[in-house]
């Protein structure tokens, strides 16, 4: 009951996520500086805020693509 809500709700909302890499690649960059930031001024919330960051965008953003791809894209030569 409640996970097909979730359901019905996040397939519409995961069409909204960009199709190419160069986002996700950015948003793991930028998750690698703030965690550099964070280790050289020493904020532990950087560090993990850097940490989530390269992780969204190196697993859990491009798995909810594949997920929700009716089939996957062919690589074009």
């Amino acid at each position: 009951m409640i996970i097909g809500a979730v359901l019905d709700l996040a397939l519409p909302l995961a069409a909204l996520l960009p199709h190419s890499a160069s986002p996700y690649i950015a948003l793991m960059l930028i998750g690698f500086a703030i965690g550099i930031l964070g280790h050289l001024s020493g904020a532990r919330w950087l560090v993990a805020t850097g940490i989530v960051l390269v992780f969204l965008g190196a697993f859990l953003f491009p798995l909810a693509i594949n997920l929700t791809q009716e089939s996957p894209r062919l690589p074009t030569r």
